[in-house]
């Protein structure tokens, strides 16, 4: 692919990413159009309700929106290098089911405020230490031993959580099954969530040249000067950090972390050092639009956005899969 084209290819995804977050930002069941939105955005607070739903209400969870979406991306394209797997994805790991766990178990103990978030971040990382621990054991540590290891332990993480929603009061329990379907309701501001992205995208675009060269497998990485176990460390690591990041955000969100590296490469994106930058602009896109029409598709009620991301994943996934140069993320 030539420069030109990339180029091209990546101003395109920064101008759908604006477009998508200024098409959110004015769609909803309070009427608002590009007026109200440029009065929101110049003159702030001057007690309109179209401009305290603007930015109290819409500018948050679309942020958290774009962040969530950036994240599952990045992890997304992370996971698939390091499993050489291109039908892995963030939560293939259980990395997931232990943030949903700890946020349940809060909720359980009714305990509110941050409370949730923290224990779902914790959860997860706890998921992480737990499947890298016994997937490198007493002997080697190899991509097969960590997707078994993580397959298991995120059915035991199933059964935890239903084991939760179980004793849950039923005066809460449709709240928690939103959590786990992925809500952006309740997103505030992410601030710290945007920082983990960008500083997550820099440390995974800095090591682009060595997962180019990962990908084609460990042998020829070696040969080529490259310390894979390290490397895979890292980029498990890093990946783990980003998808409890995102689960601690919006819960559970499925197919956006699979699809997005699938949509880049059959556009020609294979050098990770443009992958990785344009998944986090096409996946926050994506979720972005997917929010969107959760909020809009039956206002004045409102879908969990991971049924969105399911009900435009399947069929856009088996299209993908149709087109089988996508599923050779290497070549």
């Amino acid at each position: 692919m030539t420069r030109s084209r990339t180029g091209l290819l990546l101003l395109g995804l920064l101008l759908l990413a604006l477009c998508s977050l200024l098409l959110s930002l004015t769609s909803g069941t309070v009427s608002t159009d590009w007026h109200d939105l440029a009065l929101a955005l110049y003159h702030g607070d001057d007690g309109a309700i179209t401009t305290r739903v603007i930015t109290d209400l819409r500018w948050p969870r679309s942020a958290a929106a774009f962040t969530t979406g950036g994240l599952l991306a990045v992890s997304g394209t992370l996971m698939q290098v390091l499993l050489r797997n291109p039908l892995a994805d963030p939560y293939v790991l259980g990395v997931s089911g232990g943030a949903a766990s700890g946020a349940l178990l809060a909720l359980l103990l009714g305990l509110g405020g941050l409370w949730p978030q923290g224990a779902a971040f914790g959860g997860a990382l706890f998921s992480m230490l737990l499947v890298f621990g016994l997937s490198h054991g007493s002997g080697s540590w190899t991509t097969s031993r960590l997707l078994l290891t993580g397959v298991v332990i995120a059915s035991g993480w199933g059964a935890v959580i239903g084991f939760l929603l179980a004793l849950s009061p039923e005066t809460g329990l449709r709240n928690m099954v939103f959590w786990l379907m992925g809500d952006l309701s309740y997103a505030g501001p992410p601030k710290a969530g945007f920082l983990i992205l960008l500083g997550g995208l820099l440390a995974a675009t800095a090591l682009g040249r060595s997962l180019n060269i990962l990908i084609h497998g460990e042998l020829t990485a070696g040969a080529l000067g490259i310390t894979v176990v390290p490397l895979r460390r890292s980029v498990y690591l890093l990946a783990s950090l980003l998808t409890a990041t995102a689960v601690t955000l919006a819960g559970s969100i499925g197919f956006v972390g699979l699809i997005v590296p699938h949509m880049l490469r059959l556009l020609g994106i294979r050098d990770h050092r443009l992958l990785l930058p344009a998944a986090t602009l096409l996946g926050g896109s994506l979720l972005l639009i997917a929010d969107m029409l959760a909020r809009t598709l039956l206002a004045p009620r409102q879908l969990p956005v991971g049924i969105l991301t399911a009900m435009l994943g399947v069929p856009l996934f088996l299209v993908l899969l149709h087109h089988g140069r996508a599923l050779h993320g290497g070549d």
